[in-house]
């Protein structure tokens, strides 16, 4: 027996190994490849493995820890950070899918508490794909991943009540004009239920927590372990004896942890065990799927798989509109969350178990899912161009405002102004110092939210989607100066950089990205500067060890100001150019254009440049001096420089870093 059982377990590792790898030439979630490996192994399939009870049970043990696992990475701190998004519009894609797909099972003749069921295994999606595919991406930071984030947490907690209904559902096949069960019965169940809340309520504030602390005394990692899976699989059994399943009671023991300091320590040890044991229940799922039930009933099957995708993604894109948010942010959130997801085939299995489903149903389901699934990745990766194509609709850029036109607001009238592309913490920051600088500007956002605390702070905000012409327009592209790009989206920042750059050909763009490797691309689109957060970090690091050691200031400005030449050497051969003196500067390595002040008492206050003799001692070029509202240009040695003075200064960085000590307060 224990033969078999390792020998089910090898075959099971083999052929999930290889089908995993051909899924992940082709982007394919790894999930799907679980299912597809069960469908080969299994009775429909190949009937490689025999054992399958085992496997069934190793399924369950996956379960398990999968919700043990949810349980404790769930926060309600996060969830308060985007409970607009996370409950409205989450209750709202839920409630919106439920009815649909209840009232097309209801129509397509399936007795009510099927209907219902389909209902709920269709209004939830894959957490785990989805943001795995977004990370991948970069855009967990942007707006409609943020929305994709909140909408998927509202849908795992709503699978909790999901799966407590199976038993519901199960008592009435018929929804017959029989009582449910005895009102004494319904009674003693819900005492039942109150004991282990309580029970629950009490381990949760006293117990548990006291427990874990002592043995983390100990910092004996095996006792750790023990007590971590003693806590999961007490509470769950606990839990059972209610009627609930095991995987109920260990998603609230999770919950249980989770608000402990423990909590991350716990899921570092579980994480795993669980993504082993995980794996086990997909293979089982796909165990089940008969390939040639679908070969029998294609069409059938085709037709619902459209149906699922273009349902949920039309459903999903309406919550955030409704909310308020841009049309295009909308539109990829929705597209992100038009799969089947993981709770899904949970709460498939229970209902099957339990005579819910039929054994047709069950399998059209399995299907439809795992094709839903597996079509993720193509769904997600046509977003920016089926998106783009919905903006350039009029009557559809009405749905939301300043989606693909102008806002409401009165139209920017500045010129030769700077405009902030994105109000997270680098715009804010930025349109602080502007503000303070006297620089006008205007800042564009489509996060409603932060436009209205924006306004509402006396900003200039046009509420809008950057990769739409009009949104820019709005904003004065075509008059102004400066752009910076600061937001969390890098394919949105490369449409916004390639449209700024067509609209203005003479504009300055700068760009915040997250990662070097970003730049090159960026700059061949027309970015002047790109600021890569992981280069700029790495600056701030040395910098701080370089302190540590006493290195000396200047020292430490040169070195900043290698490494820089260095890192950002791709950023400074763009081919073309519009003929400015920022373009010169460009395509000559390593210098620079800047401007330093003045200050009372340096080297410099009172001196003229002649009689210092700066250009030959320094290598600083001035090319204008800034004088209170006047500009000087016409430079010569008998210029003199005052305190106050802002010297616009063209070196090498270098010699910028060695000057610039000469225009500062000795000591």
């Amino acid at each position: 027996m224990e033969l078999g059982l390792i020998a089910n377990i090898l075959i099971v590792f083999a052929v999930a190994l290889f089908v995993g790898m051909v899924f992940n030439r082709i982007k394919v979630p790894p999930l799907v490849a679980f299912i597809l490996t069960g469908a080969i192994v299994g009775p429909y399939g190949f009937s490689i493995i025999k054992g399958q009870d085992q496997v069934a049970s190793l399924a369950e043990l996956g379960i398990i820890l999968l919700l043990f696992t949810i349980g404790l990475e769930f926060s309600f701190k996060d969830l308060w950070k985007i409970r607009s998004i996370a409950i409205v519009g989450g209750a709202l894609q839920v409630a919106l899918s439920f009815v649909f797909f209840f009232g097309l099972a209801f129509m397509m003749g399936l007795p009510v508490n099927q209907a219902i069921l389909m209902g709920f295994l269709f209004s939830l999606s894959s957490t785990a794909i989805v943001l795995k595919l977004l990370h991948e991406r970069g855009e967990m930071d942007s707006p409609h991943g943020s929305i994709t984030l909140g909408i998927l947490i509202f849908q795992d907690l709503m699978a909790i009540p999901m799966i407590m209904a199976i038993p519901f559902l199960a008592s009435l096949p018929q929804l017959d004009a029989t009582p449910l069960m005895p009102v004494d019965a319904l009674i003693m169940l819900i005492i039942e239920d109150l004991i282990i809340v309580l029970i629950l309520v009490a381990l949760a504030k006293w117990v548990i927590p006291r427990v874990m602390h002592e043995i983390a005394r100990t910092r004996n990692q095996e006792l750790f372990l023990l007590v971590v899976i003693l806590t999961c699989f007490g509470v769950a059994w606990m839990v059972s004896l209610t009627g609930m399943s095991l995987a109920i009671g260990a998603l609230l023991a999770g919950l249980i942890i989770s608000g402990s300091e423990y909590s991350h320590q716990a899921t570092s040890i579980v994480l795993p065990f669980r993504d082993i044991f995980t794996s086990f229940f997909f293979i089982s799922v796909g165990m089940l799927v008969d390939i040639r039930f679908l070969a029998a009933n294609l069409w059938i099957v085709v037709f619902l798989i459209v149906i699922a995708i273009v349902a949920k993604a039309l459903i999903a894109t309406a919550a955030p509109l409704a909310l308020g948010y841009p049309l295009r942010t909308a539109v990829m959130a929705g597209l992100a969350l038009a799969q089947v997801g993981e709770f899904s085939f949970i709460i498939a299995q229970s209902g099957f178990s339990t005579g819910i489903l039929s054994a047709g149903i069950y399998q059209i389901f399995l299907i439809v899912a795992l094709m839903t699934m597996a079509a993720t990745p193509f769904v997600i990766g046509i977003g920016q161009p089926v998106s783009g194509r919905l903006c350039n609709v009029p009557s559809l850029s009405h749905l939301a405002r300043g989606t693909c036109g102008d806002d409401d607001e009165k139209t920017p009238s500045e010129t030769d102004h700077l405009i902030i592309i994105g109000y997270g913490v680098t715009g804010r920051n930025l349109a602080r110092t502007a503000s303070r600088s006297g620089i006008a500007y205007t800042i564009i956002e489509l996060n409603p939210d932060l436009v209205k605390a924006a306004r509402n702070d006396g900003e200039s905000v046009v509420f809008g989607d950057a990769t739409a012409e009009g949104v820019l327009a709005h904003a004065g592209i075509l008059s102004a100066r400066i752009a910076v790009v600061a937001i969390n989206d890098p394919v949105a920042t490369r449409k916004i950089v390639g449209l700024c750059r067509r609209l203005n050909p003479a504009l300055s763009i700068v760009v915040r990205t997250r990662y070097v490797s970003e730049a090159k691309d960026l700059q061949s689109l027309g970015a002047d500067e790109v600021i890569a957060e992981e280069f700029e970090t790495s600056v701030e690091i040395f910098t701080v060890v370089l302190n540590k050691y006493f290195v000396p200031r200047d020292q430490i400005e040169s070195f900043i100001s290698d490494v820089r030449a260095d890192g950002y050497q791709m950023l400074r051969s763009r081919s073309g150019g519009h003929g400015t003196l920022s373009d010169l500067v460009r395509h000559i390595p390593h210098v620079t254009i800047m401007s330093l002040t003045v200050e009372p008492g340096s080297a410099l206050d009172g001196i003229t440049l002649g009689g210092f003799n700066l250009r030959k001692r320094t290598n600083l070029l001035i090319l204008a001096i800034r004088r209170g509202t006047e500009t000087i240009t016409g430079i010569s040695g008998e210029t003199e420089l005052r305190a106050g003075d802002i010297a616009i200064i063209y070196a090498s960085p270098e010699d910028i870093a060695k000057g610039a000590a000469l225009f500062s307060r000795p000591g």
